[in-house]
């Protein structure tokens, strides 16, 4: 059916078409929900995974960026993802940046975003977690990214980030912190040691108080290269979140560069800044999930996220160390089946080499070639 439709949303504007899918999804969700369920439902007991005392029915999951808002969860459990991760949500709710600030490159099977962290804000989204609680069935993770104000600074960065932790915290999972979107004045990223070292102390104070064991993940930004080794600025990084006990790594954000794309020169121009997501960050993705795993030992779960878009890309995040896999980006051009087949590659690929669960794939070529 998808592929029916996509022609006639290619038409729109890419973030029309996003909305207009998500109204679809919505009433899909709230009149035919067994309907969504009965047509992609696929299931195996060798995708089953544990990890942070939870159960994931299968690894692939939806990354944030898709569902800021949370008001899909049902319908993305019914397509049969093993997880769902929304936002970025921030303390504050903002309108992002001005339009238009997300565009297709199909050349590449790619998108470019500048959405500037629009969202309804902590408050009302951990409502709506909280409505809803009872219609989940599965892990959910909540990105958090500081409020998209270039004012928000030093101390009052730090206080914002506390506020919507303390808020959304107890509906989640897992907690995942967007440290690697440049949404301050001079551009900079809670990826600078000193920043993060003071984030993840803040963080830690939340996550001690009694009852509060939610596992906090990082997002970190995509290698300067596909020589992730190269890329000293990681080792730094790595040891922060370690002497911090971070419960694991998501890899990784949008690129802002322009590598190993298709597009014409004159297209990208004409799109200006934002950030690419989809193939053409697939290895450097990837490299950066073998990096960690080897970094860690193997020992901090590992979520890879960039350019999967079939079972095999999915394997490939999966044996370089990932102990879960996300997409978003190749829903726009495959559609919600997609879920299924990734799934049922995963089955094959795990027969084919022996494996009787997922978690005996993972890191199995992370070792250096």
């Amino acid at each position: 059916m998808y592929r029916t439709l996509r022609p006639l949303l290619f038409r729109l504007d890419a973030e029309r078409a996003h909305a207009l899918s998500l109204q679809a999804a919505a009433l899909l969700q709230r009149v035919a929900p067994s309907l969504v369920e009965s047509r992609y439902e696929y299931e195996d007991e060798r995708l089953k995974t544990r990890l942070w005392g939870e159960t994931f029915p299968n690894p692939v999951g939806l990354a944030a960026g898709a569902d800021k808002n949370a008001t899909l969860v049902p319908f993305w459990e019914a397509v049969g993802f093993g997880f769902v991760e929304v936002g970025s949500v921030t303390a504050r709710p903002s309108d992002g940046n001005p339009k238009p600030r997300a565009f297709r490159l199909p050349e590449d099977e790619a998108l470019i975003n500048r959405m500037g962290l629009n969202n309804d804000g902590a408050e009302v989204v951990t409502d709506r977690l909280e409505a809803g609680r009872g219609k989940r069935s599965r892990p959910l993770g909540i990105n958090l990214a500081k409020t998209h104000d270039p004012d928000i600074l030093g101390d009052a960065a730090l206080a914002d980030f506390r506020e919507s932790f303390q808020q959304l915290v107890s509906e989640a999972q897992y907690v995942t912190l967007n440290v690697s979107c440049p949404n301050t004045a001079d551009g900079t990223t809670f990826e600078a040691p000193a920043a993060l070292d003071d984030l993840l102390g803040v963080v830690a104070e939340e996550q001690r108080a009694p009852g509060l064991e939610t596992p906090v993940l990082i997002k970190l930004s995509p290698p300067l290269s596909d020589r992730v080794l190269f890329d000293t600025r990681l080792d730094d990084i790595v040891a922060v979140a370690q002497e911090h006990e971070v419960d694991g790594f998501v890899a990784c954000n949008t690129a802002s560069d322009r590598a190993h794309l298709q597009a014409s020169a004159e297209r990208l121009a004409d799109i200006g800044e934002g950030g690419v997501s989809g193939p053409p960050l697939a290895d450097r993705a990837t490299g950066l999930v073998r990096y960690l795993y080897r970094a860690t030992d193997g020992e901090v779960p590992i979520v890879g996220v960039g350019g999967v878009r079939d079972a095999e890309s999915a394997y490939e995040k999966i044996q370089a160390g990932a102990s879960l896999v996300q997409l978003y980006t190749a829903l726009v051009y495959e559609g919600p089946s997609l879920v299924r087949r990734i799934k049922e590659g995963l089955v094959d690929r795990l027969r084919e080499d022996g494996h009787v669960s997922i978690a005996d794939a993972v890191g199995t070529k992370a070792a250096p070639s």
